[in-house]
């Protein structure tokens, strides 16, 4: 493995016992390989990728806050990405039909030392696009056991991840007061100031639920617990006030349906 490219890596559990086991396995598997950092969750997990631009993260699908299938698919595009899992075997079958590579705990040395081979042959090639891959994890892990071979519930989006300047914001979409379009951004409104991303509201609205963000226009997406009060202004139009914002944004006539009793 000695003349392989240097790469560097982030490793991301919420036990630090298996952080490292894993840190010194790397270590025996790819002495070359460098770690750069470590995360607890994966909030960490995506602001250390933000700060160090790591090749690989290697992440454990289930920890607190953000999960590493959530992560991932914040990272996918960035770098590659080997999931730590603990996993029912429904999510190891989906795991070995697509691109993801994934290590079962605790860590075999031999295992590892295959997916660090396959690691090295990827160095330096773009990232496989594996969003839906994550997309199909993401609905078997927020299946329960007794659901059997029901549907799988739908997995939303619970944070939005903005530039500002060098850094990288986490925002909780519990915290967001409506998004709006920006010409080819996507104003993200909150208590604390707004921000800007480059999803579209046609892409938010898919990946938000709809029982929590309602489409009031074309330009306009608000959280439902968010609303104050809706009028009608001067020229019948209804207008939304959600809290903590002087703003006012109109509902459009295909829209006003969802306030009926107006």
């Amino acid at each position: 493995m000695s003349n392989q490219p240097k790469a560097t890596a982030i490793i991301a559990d919420d036990e630090e016992p298996m952080r490292d086991m894993l840190r010194k396995r790397l270590h025996e598997a790819w002495p070359e390989l460098e770690i750069v950092a470590e995360a607890a969750n994966g909030i960490e997990a995506i602001a250390l990728a933000g700060q160090h631009q790591p090749d690989i993260v290697f992440l454990d699908i289930r920890m607190p806050g953000l999960t590493g299938i959530e992560a991932a698919r914040m990272l996918f595009n960035r770098c590659h990405i080997v999931f730590i899992t603990a996993y029912d075997q429904y999510a190891i079958e989906a795991f070995e039909q697509g691109a993801l590579d994934y290590l079962l705990k605790p860590v075999n040395l031999e295992r590892l030392k295959t997916a660090c081979e396959r690691l090295q042959t990827r160095l330096g090639k773009t990232p496989n696009n594996i969003e839906r891959q994550l997309s199909q994890l993401l609905q078997q892990s927020g299946r329960s056991p007794a659901a059997g071979a029901g549907a799988p519930q739908p997995e939303y989006l619970h944070w939005i991840q903005a530039q500002v300047g060098n850094s990288l914001r986490m925002i909780s979409t519990k915290e967001v007061l409506f998004f709006r379009a920006d010409e080819k951004y996507t104003r993200v409104q909150t208590a604390q100031g707004e921000f800007l991303i480059r999803k579209t509201l046609k892409e938010l609205e898919d990946e938000l639920d709809p029982n929590e963000f309602w489409r009031i226009h074309r330009s306009t997406l608000v959280r439902v617990d968010a609303i104050a009060e809706v009028t009608r202004d001067l020229r019948g139009r209804q207008m939304v006030r959600v809290r903590n914002s002087t703003e006012e944004l109109e509902v459009s006539r295909g829209n006003t349906h969802l306030f009926q009793q107006m």
